[in-house]
């Protein structure tokens, strides 16, 4: 039975998003889950007993607006006990909707990077026109990069692609301000240059690119990626708020809306966050996946089903083997 270590403290909306989410996953799937944090507080909110859960009690968690660098001091932390189960092998993967940072760097220097890769990268899923999803990285992880790291994580994004989506010919694109090949700063120029001999390499894609099922996997710096995955969310909220607004504005307009109920929530649910769970971060030596704050239930127990489908997957290994052609 896979186990699941679940960081239950930091989030924007506290432990209830988190047990509701956890208790959704158990109808679908069976896995055992450690819920790390305050005792007294998950009891709050847990209310009745599982069989397939534990609680791993935790006097201290990372706040949202203290520094990570404070984390590897803070042994009693949820985070950094969580992380201690999936370094030990006492659960097979981990997921944290708390301070997205201070999991990154726990996880870097608790767990080690795979051989070879030089920095882990957040790799999340982003909706396209095609109905099967894009992969954008780094998406955060890493604000400064160099060109070798662009090209570390196209090669994780390919097999992340291929192995845990299932798609049988990744491509992947290299995010620029155009596609000619001459188009892009000096980093995107240079990282250009290493990943033209892969086969799986389509060349310089741009924005829209993203949206389009052009391409499945779209490298870039974090600092860009984490711009654009903000932007995309904002965007997406944005414009069901103004559609709302003027459907409200006209009886035939919410006539219409009624009719087209059906296809609106599809649409929501296609371009909803919380559909695609959390991000792996790729290239540390375990399974880790980082979910949004402001996550809730349905967005908890979609990271489940990624956190699982992650182990069953065996990606590291199979990015472990990537790396190892590349000596």
């Amino acid at each position: 039975m896979i186990k699941i270590a679940i960081d239950a403290m930091g989030a924007d909306h506290g432990v209830q998003p988190i047990i509701d989410g956890l208790f959704a996953a158990f109808k679908r799937e069976v896995f055992f889950a450690y819920l790390v944090g305050d005792r007294e507080l998950i009891k709050q909110h847990l209310k009745v007993t599982h069989k397939n859960i534990e609680i791993i009690h935790c006097d201290d968690y990372i706040r949202m607006e203290e520094q990570a660098s404070t984390t590897t001091r803070r042994k009693e932390s949820s985070i950094y006990v969580a992380m201690e189960l999936l370094k030990n092998k006492q659960a097979d993967v981990l997921i944290s909707a708390g301070h997205s940072g201070a999991t990154m760097s726990l996880a870097t220097l608790r767990l080690g990077r795979i051989a070879g890769v030089l920095r882990p990268a957040i790799c999340t899923m982003m909706p396209t026109i095609k109905k099967r999803p894009s992969l954008i990285l780094d998406a955060g992880a890493n604000t400064d990069c160099k060109p070798e790291f662009l090209k570390h994580f196209a090669i994780m994004g390919y097999e992340y692609a291929r192995n845990v989506l299932g798609y049988s010919n990744p491509r992947v694109g290299l995010l620029a301000n155009g596609e000619e090949d001459s188009k892009g700063n000096e980093l995107t120029k240079e990282a250009f240059k290493l990943l033209r001999p892969y086969s799986f390499f389509k060349g310089n894609v741009e924005g829209n690119d993203i949206f389009n099922g052009s391409v499945d996997v779209i490298v870039c710096d974090g600092y860009s990626g984490n711009i654009v995955l903000k932007a995309s969310e904002g965007v997406a909220s944005s414009v069901f708020a103004l559609l709302r607004d003027e459907i409200k504005k006209s009886p035939l307009a919410m006539l219409g809306a009624l009719l087209l109920k059906p296809s609106f929530r599809a649409l929501k649910k296609e371009t909803d966050y919380a559909e695609y769970g959390g991000a792996p971060l790729l290239g540390v030596n375990g399974n880790v996946i980082i979910s949004h704050g402001k996550s809730n239930a349905r967005a908890i127990e979609c990271a489940i089903y990624q956190a699982l489908k992650t182990k069953k997957t065996e990606i590291n290994q199979e990015i472990a083997r990537a790396f190892e052609q590349e000596v």
